[in-house]
């Protein structure tokens, strides 16, 4: 007669959540510590960075924890998205101060500047109206 296997206590088995953190087994190479950083730096998760460059969230995360730089013809979409230049996201090269990243800011402005006119003065009017009563807080 076959032993059975002993039966594993709930308490030990511990499956996956999105509240259990995941822990990189190696450190992030170069190149996808420098994307990750411009990433940030842009204010942008890697979601949204995935929409804007029209690429599964997926390749977002495997080009961050990969040292093979994105595709060829990701590369351009990527340093758009992110305001910097081609040669920055693979040599590393940190932008310049006039190069800033484009951030969600950014890319919210180009949504609002295909709006008509009266939508844009009433979107403009909305922040004018936020950043005045953030200013009056601040001081």
């Amino acid at each position: 007669m076959a032993q059975e296997a002993p039966i594993p206590d709930p308490e030990e088995i511990r499956a996956y959540t999105p509240a259990v953190p995941r822990k990189l087994s190696k450190p992030r190479p170069p190149q996808g510590q420098r994307l990750v950083s411009l990433r940030q730096a842009a204010g942008l998760s890697q979601a949204e960075l995935a929409r804007i460059v029209g690429e599964p969230q997926a390749n977002i995360a495997f080009w961050e924890r990969c040292e093979k730089p994105p595709r060829s013809d990701a590369l351009p979409k990527l340093a758009e998205a992110l305001g910097v230049r081609i040669d920055d996201l693979i040599e590393g090269v940190k932008p310049t101060a006039q190069r800033a990243p484009a951030g969600k800011v950014q890319h919210l402005f180009e949504e609002v500047r295909k709006l008509p006119r009266r939508k844009q003065d009433r979107v403009v009017e909305v922040l004018s109206a936020l950043l005045k009563e953030y200013k009056l807080k601040a001081s």
